[in-house]
């Protein structure tokens, strides 16, 4: 079966050649090109991905954009940074063909050093420790790797566009009824610097979108 990776790409020009090159047989790419203005978009058609164009800024419009193009029932989201490992989406997408999770995300294991800056990995433990209170999914990270059905996520009515969407997509799946798991990966030293965690704007913006989707 043809398994959809989306992968929402905002100037990745650095890293798309490694990703896509690692891509699994029977897993097509989806980039979507959130207003780069490198050669992102030309190195995604270049390795034969499915470029979509979304010109609202956002990482959750990017998310929903890819969610939207794809057409296969099965579909994985990862970061398009280099930071995670194409090679190893079958771990979480076999999770759910194989009835292990409705929504199996990727708890990442730092492979590198400065892989995950020490205030990155301290925030996400408070938030997952927050998620495994308020939904009872034994979570350990909201990690950007993960895989669902994709008439499923769309039944979900995900509404932020912004860095709230992974939390929105498994607070939702959980009072749903949905079993969230996760599988370990490898977490890599990523190309370039975080859109998040590498600036302090970035990382504010973040949290802001977060509370709000944790308050709704």
């Amino acid at each position: 079966m043809t398994i959809d990776v989306i992968l929402p790409c905002l100037n990745e020009e650095a890293a798309l050649g490694w990703v896509l090159g690692r891509m699994p047989d029977g897993y097509r790419p989806i980039v979507v090109d959130n207003g780069s203005t490198d050669r992102s978009a030309l190195v995604a058609v270049e390795h034969g991905a499915l470029v979509v164009h979304e010109p609202r800024r956002g990482f959750g419009a990017a998310c929903h954009a890819g969610l939207l193009a794809a057409s296969a029932e099965l579909v994985c989201f990862m970061d398009a940074d280099a930071s995670l490992d194409p090679a190893q989406l079958p771990l979480v997408a076999s999770a759910v063909l194989g009835g292990g999770g409705d929504l199996v995300l990727g708890r990442r294991v730092p492979k590198a050093a400065g892989a995950w800056p020490p205030h990155a990995r301290l925030g996400n433990a408070v938030l997952a420790g927050i998620l495994r209170r308020r939904t009872g999914a034994p979570l350990h990270d909201l990690g950007p790797m993960r895989a669902a059905r994709r008439s499923a996520l769309l039944a979900l009515e995900l509404t932020d566009r912004r860095f709230g969407y992974p939390l929105e997509m498994v607070l939702r799946a959980a009072a749903a009824g949905w079993r969230v798991a996760e599988v370990d990966v490898d977490y890599l030293a990523r190309a370039g610097r975080s859109k998040v965690t590498g600036t302090v704007r970035g990382t504010l913006r973040a949290i802001a979108d977060m509370r709000r989707v944790m308050a709704s």
